[in-house]
């Protein structure tokens, strides 16, 4: 099977080394991976029809119709779309189709990095045998669509000057079936070191393999 990692945008997030840091294992799973550091790439359409996932990690920027265009279309033609916190949430708020694909957007993360729980939700072959956990990062409140299939959620406290958020159960990472495409979302990895947080780690190469297997 083949693998397109996208890569780029804002560097604050390591686009470069977080995705690294998978692309061993998905070469350990025997996938080919191409990687690219330009949206250009979905305008390809022979590299787009040869890849079984698509791994985006690129936050900030937009895409042009003629990208959004194969990006969607191909994911609804049947291959896997994954991605990590800002890479795919924080991205595309002017692509209304990427977004509808997606299903969620990034809003704000009150108080930066702080500590708080990860809990489980759902009984899905990608959270099978972990249990809540605490972690030290940005908590991402999003706006998110009520039809996801959401595995993991956490809950706001109101502190950090946002007292409205008190009590709000905020998707952490869910999953979507589009088309015949699946798509595979998680707010955790801010960083390379929040991607070797164990459960993270674990949540995050099950989503790919996941992602990649057809409908």
């Amino acid at each position: 099977m083949n693998v397109l990692i996208v890569r780029g945008g804002w560097t604050g997030h390591e686009p470069v080394a977080c995705t690294d840091q998978f692309r061993g294992f998905l070469e350990s799973r025997d996938f080919t991976v191409t990687v690219a550091d330009t949206l250009d790439v979905y305008t390809d359409k022979a590299i787009l029809d040869a890849a079984d996932l698509i791994v985006q990690c690129w936050t900030r920027g937009d895409l042009t119709a003629e990208q959004e265009d194969g990006l969607v279309g191909r994911v609804r033609a049947g291959a896997g779309f994954a991605g990590w916190h800002g890479g795919i949430i924080a991205f595309g708020y002017q692509a209304a189709r990427y977004q509808f694909m997606v299903g969620g957007r990034f809003v704000c993360h009150p108080g930066g990095l702080i500590d708080h729980t990860v809990d489980f939700t759902a009984d899905h072959p990608i959270t099978a045998g972990l249990d809540s956990f605490a972690v030290h990062t940005e908590q991402y409140y999003c706006h998110v669509d009520p039809s996801l299939n959401v595995l993991a959620t956490t809950t706001f406290d109101g502190a950090h000057d946002e007292p409205d958020t008190a009590g709000v159960v905020m998707p952490v990472v869910w999953t979507r079936h589009f088309g015949k495409g699946r798509v595979f979302v998680s707010t955790l990895g801010h960083s390379p070191a929040d991607l070797k947080v164990p459960q993270i780690q674990t949540l995050t190469e099950r989503g790919l393999l996941w992602a990649a297997t057809s409908n």
